[in-house]
Formats: structure tokens, C-alpha cells, sequence
């Protein structure tokens, strides 16, 4: 048995290319500094967000496999809440109504290892229709100007958003 252990141990990384849901990274740059986001990237696959996938009322890992990672070089403020310059994890508690962006400080755990002690803060998310059905998950940055940008959630026929600022 131990010869089974070391020799799962020994086997090389597995390769994230391969895995069902992709992963991808959205960043920004406010005030000459990097904003990241590393995340997996589910499909709907004839699934429901707010059921199968994202069930409202439940906190929800953002994306799929490790957990969504954020990474800031600045001080920002999303939605309301000061966000330090630092790592940070993503998650998010779905509703048929407002969306919350839970910013975590824990970090490098597998995406359903939730902590809410770990919580730095929770945000409301704006929520909206979009006009055409988005079947992958997918996180992007809409910058308004040097030092502000919308954080977006699409996936279904719907998107959150909320306003990251610069500090």
C-alpha cells in the first residue's frame, strides 16, 4: 500500500488543458496595476443556473474545480467594500433576485472548501437579462476608465456585475 501512495504522489501534476470545464484568467489594469481573476469555466450542458448549477440560496465556488482565485496589486473597493491589495478567493450566493460577491481570504483550497469565518465581505451584485444564452461560464472586466471597472458574471441568460474601483 505504501508503494500505491508514493507512486501517486510521484505522478506528475494533472494537466488543467484536459479537464471538462477550461480554465481561463480575466484581468484589468487600473492606476498601472494588474487585477486578476484564475477561474474554470463550466458549460451548461443542458443544465439550469439556480438549480443543477449555481442553486440559489447556496454559496457557490464561482466557477468549477479549484477556487476562484482573485489577485489585486491595489487597494480597491468593489461594490462598497475596501479589498487591500492582496489574494483573495471568489465566491458568490445566487438568488432569483440579487446576487452576493463574497470575497474570502482564504486561499489555494479546492472550490467547495468554503470558510465563511474567512470572510472579508459581501457585496450585492447587479443582475440583469442577457439578450442571448451564454453556455459557458464566464468572467470579464468592463473598464470605464483608469481607475474603475465592472466586474461581470454571465452564464445562462443572465449576468451580475458590480463596480471594482482603484483605490
Amino acid at each position: 500500500m505504501l508503494f500505491a501512495v508514493l507512486a501517486v504522489a510521484q505522478q506528475p501534476p494533472q494537466d488543467k488543458s484536459k479537464r471538462p470545464s477550461p480554465h481561463d484568467t480575466a484581468s484589468v489594469t487600473l492606476k498601472g496595476k494588474k487585477i486578476s481573476i484564475d477561474y474554470g469555466r463550466p458549460f451548461l450542458k443542458g443544465r439550469k443556473v439556480g438549480q443543477e448549477l449555481a442553486p440559489y440560496g447556496k454559496v457557490w465556488r464561482t466557477g468549477a474545480d479549484e477556487a476562484t482565485a482573485l489577485n489585486t496589486e491595489i487597494d480597491l473597493n468593489i461594490g462598497g467594500l475596501k479589498v487591500p491589495a492582496g489574494k483573495y478567493t471568489l465566491y458568490t450566493l445566487p438568488s432569483e433576485g440579487t446576487w452576493k460577491l463574497i470575497i474570502n481570504k482564504q486561499t489555494g483550497q479546492w472550490g467547495t472548501k468554503y470558510d465563511e469565518s474567512q470572510d472579508l465581505g459581501r457585496v450585492d451584485m447587479k443582475k440583469t437579462v442577457l439578450p442571448q444564452s451564454v453556455e459557458q461560464f464566464t468572467i470579464s472586466f468592463d473598464k470605464k476608465s483608469e481607475i474603475t471597472a465592472d466586474l461581470m458574471l454571465d452564464w445562462e441568460d443572465t449576468r451580475v456585475s458590480v463596480s471594482v474601483q482603484a483605490q
